[in-house]
């Protein structure tokens, strides 16, 4: 966790003075590149003022921002003895400053963001050869001199980067937003096959010599290994640099490091742990993109063919069609001509002419089904017509209906004795519409809370429900229900409160 703090040097690069520092250190870069490591404030001044917007930058406002990079740990002040003539310039302590390790670095990845868009990956084999050139070596070089073998190990390890930075620059630009709109463009059609044949050569140089490489990882043994990466790391630790600090030993930490980057360099090439080597993802990654490079190619086409009329063409496989004289031809002919079909099953309610399972769709008698289209805006065109008179077919309906209830009173009403209908009385077989008139009439008068109810001729009745029981002998089969009694109300003028309705001739 010591490593994952607070980068206190960026702080330059995300303030509200950000123009001022960042001009001042792209300064110190600039002179760092040519050699200049220290820098006195006034010819940081003097550079200053030569770029657009700082003409009238003060000494203040530098001694300030300066003071800043300071404390940020961007500069580091350096006094000047020499320059000291007066006890007032003792006072004033004469500096001049120079870049930190950091500072530089950040500089450089500011430099290298910027020109970003021409830095670009590629695919080059060449990288391929010097690592398996420099692995073939490898019985040689480990019985060379520690120096040898120091160079030997970054060279390698300089392919091995440049490689491995190179294939994943390049291939994210046809993942990025911007590569993905390139490939869907009708201008990236001039271009598609000097893409493809590129990575199909790639891919070549790659499966040829990732397995050269492979057997040779392959053919190191682990003593072997084991005993290089020890004179390694001796060798790299023999290099003296003036910022290690001799209390803690970095020994370790190279360790470590050249550990970890032999092991990549292994797992580029070599699956492990069930699970497939980088080269081989790499090739993967590589077909898909040629895929897809074609797979937008063909629909930029169809999409450029979607405005021609085909209407000569479909004549023309209409008439050929016609022409065959046998069913196996005409299968023949559209095999040729629409390749191999998408099956799409159809489900319809249509009534079948057979109702075998295994019989074909061929064998079958043909049906016909209104299409509509798919679009919400569709409306069914209706067709223009005047209205029929239909008052004679309205009289006969209604003359039918006064009939049947006539009917259906009648039936019902000859078990009423007086005002008053029993249905234990009843010896008789119960039509099924008398039944059900009764059974409506009790379910009506149940749902009252004073047991009255009124029947659809207008009679208003009381039910009485007794203790006893009785049965209905109807068509249908017998009836065991509660042996109610209707109990009809008369009107004042003696007359039933039921209108009879006329038939009309």
């Amino acid at each position: 966790m010591k490593n994952l703090g607070v980068i206190q040097e960026t702080s330059y690069l995300t303030t509200g003075n950000t123009p001022q520092y960042r001009r001042i250190m792209r300064i110190f870069f600039q002179e760092h590149e040519k050699m200049r490591f220290q820098l006195y404030k006034e010819e940081i001044l003097e550079l200053l003022r030569q770029y657009q917007g700082f003409e009238d930058y003060s000494m203040e406002q530098l001694k300030a921002d300066l003071a800043m990079l300071v404390e940020w740990k961007n500069l580091t002040p350096i006094q000047d003895p020499k320059r000291v003539y007066t006890i007032a310039d003792y006072k004033n302590k004469q500096f001049r400053y120079s870049m930190s390790d950091y500072a530089v670095e950040i500089e450089r990845l500011t430099v290298k963001l910027e020109h970003l868009f021409m830095e670009r990956g590629n695919l080059s084999s060449s990288y391929f050869v010097r690592i398996e050139e420099a692995l073939s070596s490898w019985k040689q070089i480990k019985d060379a001199p520690i120096k040898e073998i120091n160079e030997w190990w970054h060279n390698l390890q300089e392919d091995f980067r440049s490689l491995n930075q190179n294939y994943q620059d390049y291939l994210r630009e046809f993942y990025s937003s911007k590569g993905e709109k390139i490939l869907k463009s009708v201008e990236f059609m001039l271009h598609k096959d000097k893409f493809i044949t590129y990575l199909r050569e790639f891919i070549k140089e790659l499966q040829g010599n990732a397995i050269r490489i492979e057997e040779l990882l392959r053919g190191i043994t682990q003593e072997e290994q084991q005993e290089l990466l020890e004179k390694i790391v001796t060798g790299e630790l023999e290099v003296p640099h003036s910022l290690w600090e001799i209390q803690q030993p970095m020994e370790q930490e190279v360790r470590e490091t050249i550990t970890g980057r032999w092991e990549a360099l292994r797992r580029w090439f070599l699956p492990q742990d069930h699970r497939p080597s980088e080269y081989m993802r790499v090739l993967d990654i590589t077909d898909e993109i040629i895929r897809k490079i074609i797979r937008n190619a063909s629909l930029i086409v169809q999409l450029q063919n979607w405005g021609i009329s085909r209407k000569d063409d479909y004549k023309k496989f209409i008439s050929m069609f016609l022409e065959c004289k046998e069913l196996e031809d005409a299968h023949k002919l559209s095999a040729h001509i629409f390749g191999i079909q998408h099956i799409r099953h159809f489900k319809v309610n249509g009534d079948r002419s057979t109702d075998s399972i295994t019989s074909s769709i061929y064998e079958e008698d043909a049906m016909e089904f209104l299409l509509k289209p798919r679009t919400r805006t569709y409306r069914p065109r209706l067709d223009k017509s005047g209205f029929e008179n239909k008052s004679m077919e309205k009289l006969i309906q209604r003359n039918q209906y006064l009939k049947q209830a006539q009917e259906q009173k009648q039936m019902v009403m000859r078990y009423q004795k007086g005002n008053r209908l029993a249905l234990s009385e009843i010896q008789e077989t119960v039509p099924q519409a008398a039944r059900e008139t009764l059974l409506r009439w009790i379910a009506v008068a149940s749902l009252t809370s004073t047991g009255k109810g009124r029947t659809e001729y207008g009679q208003e009745f009381h039910l009485i429900r007794t203790e006893e029981t009785c049965t209905l002998h109807c068509e249908d089969g017998d009836l065991v229900l509660p042996a109610y009694i209707f109990e009809f109300v008369e009107e004042k003028d003696g007359s039933s409160s039921y209108s009879d309705g006329k038939i009309l001739d």
